[in-house]
């Protein structure tokens, strides 16, 4: 049984930090890519940044030199850390996994239940 479970959202006054992990079991880890999505309030969701399985990244404009993504293969665990956040950063942020040619893609296969980041003074 796949499973994705996320952790260490909670709330945090502009400037601050915090990381994100999500722990996978279930499924080949190491070969899959993994990514952090979110999604504020009445938006849709974005892909934040990702990690192939040769640990090469991408992030989105809006996290460039602020979020960091890694993998620990060994733990099967894949963090997000955030530095220097901003109240539109607030949201619901998704752990997701899935193959190569799902990397770039808005849709993954497989998806945590989710944690909440909110950054409010």
């Amino acid at each position: 049984q796949v499973q994705l479970a996320e952790s260490g959202g909670g709330s945090v006054m502009p400037g601050g930090s915090l990381r994100l992990s999500c722990v996978a079991s279930g499924f080949t880890y190491d070969k899959y890519c993994l990514a952090w999505f979110r999604q504020p309030p009445g938006k849709e969701r974005e892909r934040v940044a990702l990690i192939d399985s040769a640990g090469g990244l991408t992030y989105a404009d809006s996290v460039k030199g602020r979020f960091t993504i890694a993998r620990d293969n060994a733990k099967t665990t894949v963090f997000l850390y955030m530095n220097s956040l901003k109240p539109e950063d607030t949201a619901m942020y998704y752990c997701a996994a899935g193959p190569k040619d799902e990397c770039l893609s808005p849709e993954y296969r497989y998806w945590g239940q989710g944690t909440q980041v909110t950054v409010s003074s």
